[in-house]
C-alpha cells in the first residue's frame, strides 16, 4: 500500500499562501464579513426549522434549499446506488459537518464518539448512546443491538476516525467499525470551496461553521458506491482495507497507513517547530548578519557565549557528572579570546582586507586548536 507524505494531507495553515489569491481574499474580506454576519441570523432559522418539522422528505428539501443560502450547497450522484435496505453507511471523513450533509440526503444516524453528550450534541445532529461506553467492543456491541432493531435508520460512521483535507490520501480503516454489520455502503464525499483551506488540525467545529459562513460558498459532492459484503474467512481488518481502496480510488487519493494517533503526533510536532528554532537563533545559530567580519565574529565567539550561559545555569544547580570526567574546551576558552569585529569602516581597500585576513587566520587557528582539543579528548577516554 502505498504512503504519501502526512503533510500533504492536512492543511495547517487557513490563508492561502499565493500572493493573488491572498490579495483578492483581502479584496474580499468586507464582503465576506457582511456575508457572515447574515447568515449566522439565517443560520439560526434553519437550526429552528429543522427542529420544529418531523424527519420526512419534505424536510430534508427545505433544510437544504436553505443550507444553499448558508454557503452550503450538496450534490449527489444518481439515488440508485444507494440501497434502503443497508444499514450502515462508510464515509471518508473531511469536515465537522459531514453527517450533517449526509443527512440532508437521506436519513442516518452518527453517534457521537468523543466529546460530551446534552444539548449540544443534539443541536449538531449527533446521536447520543445513552449510556458510558467503556471500549471499544462495548460501543461495537451497542451499534451492532442498534443495526439488528427493526425500524431503526442506518448509521452513519466515519472509519478514519478523525478529518484530513481529502486531496491527498486517506486514513487507516479502523475495523472496528466494520465490526458492526457485515453488509456496508461506502460514500465518497469530496469537498471543495475558494480562498481557504476546508479544515485545520485544531480548528473547533464553531470556528469551522464561522468560516463557512465567511467563503461564498462550500460545495460537498456526495457518491454513492454499490454496497458490498464481507467475504467468508475474511476478517475484519481485511475487509476495512479493502473498502479504503475503493473510495481512495473513487476519489482518487492514495490509501494510506497513516493512523489518527499519528495525525496527533505529527501536529505536536508541528507546534513545538517554531519554539526549536527560536531557541537555535538564541545562540546565533543560522542568523543573517549581511557582514562577513561580524559573521567570522559570531561565529568565534558563538562557543564562548554558549559556555557561559552553561556555567551560569550550573552555578545555582547540582554540576552534571560529565563535566568533571573529561576536560572541555571551556578551560581553553580563555587562551582563544579574539580581537572583536572592527569599529568602523576602513578607508582603503588594503585596510579592509588586512582586517578581513586577520580575522580568518583566527577562524582557522581556532579550529586548529579546537581539533587537537577532540583529539585529546577522545585520548584521555580512553
Amino acid at each position: 500500500m502505498e504512503t504519501r507524505g502526512i503533510d500533504q494531507m492536512f492543511d495547517f495553515q487557513r490563508l492561502p499562501s499565493d500572493g493573488f489569491i491572498l490579495l483578492l481574499l483581502l479584496l474580499y474580506a468586507p464582503v465576506g464579513l457582511c456575508l457572515m454576519l447574515l447568515r449566522i441570523f439565517i443560520g439560526v432559522h434553519v437550526f429552528l426549522v429543522s427542529c420544529a418539522l418531523p424527519d420526512s422528505v419534505v424536510r430534508r428539501f427545505i433544510v437544504r434549499i436553505m443550507c444553499s443560502v448558508l454557503g452550503l450547497h450538496v450534490r449527489q450522484n444518481s439515488l440508485r446506488l444507494r440501497d434502503k435496505s443497508t444499514r450502515l453507511y462508510i464515509c471518508n471523513h473531511v469536515t465537522h459537518f459531514d453527517h450533517n450533509i449526509i443527512n440532508l440526503l437521506t436519513s442516518c444516524n452518527t453517534p457521537l464518539l468523543e466529546g460530551p453528550a446534552g444539548f449540544l450534541c443534539w443541536a449538531r445532529g449527533y446521536m447520543e448512546l445513552g449510556q458510558d461506553v467503556g471500549s471499544r467492543s462495548e460501543l461495537t456491541e451497542i451499534l451492532r443491538r442498534y443495526c439488528s432493531s427493526p425500524g431503526a435508520l442506518p448509521l452513519l460512521l466515519f472509519p478514519e476516525e478523525d478529518t484530513t483535507n481529502g486531496r491527498a490520501g486517506l486514513l487507516k480503516f479502523s475495523s472496528w467499525t466494520f465490526s458492526v454489520s457485515d453488509s456496508i455502503q461506502p460514500v465518497a464525499l469530496l469537498v471543495k470551496r475558494p480562498f481557504i483551506a476546508v479544515n485545520t488540525p485544531e480548528s473547533s467545529w464553531l470556528a469551522e461553521l464561522l468560516w463557512a459562513f465567511f467563503v461564498p460558498f462550500t460545495v460537498y459532492h456526495v457518491r454513492w458506491l454499490p454496497p458490498i459484503s464481507r467475504e467468508d474467512g475474511e476478517t475484519h481488518q481485511e475487509f476495512a482495507s479493502k473498502v479504503q481502496e475503493l473510495l481512495a480510488t473513487e476519489l482518487g487519493v492514495i490509501s494510506t497507513q497513516i493512523t489518527k494517533a499519528d495525525k496527533a503526533e505529527h501536529i505536536k510536532r508541528n507546534r513545538h517547530t517554531v519554539p526549536q528554532t527560536a531557541h537555535s537563533s538564541k545562540h546565533g545559530f543560522y542568523v543573517q548578519t549581511n557582514c562577513v567580519d561580524t559573521t567570522i565574529t559570531n561565529l568565534l565567539e558563538r562557543n564562548d557565549q554558549f559556555h557561559l550561559e552553561a556555567s551560569v545555569g550550573t552555578a545555582s544547580g547540582p554540576a552534571k557528572p560529565a563535566a568533571s570526567s573529561t576536560p572541555s574546551a571551556t578551560a581553553s576558552s580563555p587562551d582563544l579570546k579574539l580581537q572583536p569585529a572592527a569599529k568602523s569602516f576602513e578607508k582603503t581597500p588594503v585596510d579592509r582586507h588586512m582586517s578581513l585576513q586577520e580575522r580568518k587566520d583566527a577562524l582557522y587557528e581556532y579550529a586548529r586548536r579546537r581539533y587537537i582539543e577532540k583529539g585529546l579528548n577522545k585520548e584521555d577516554g580512553l
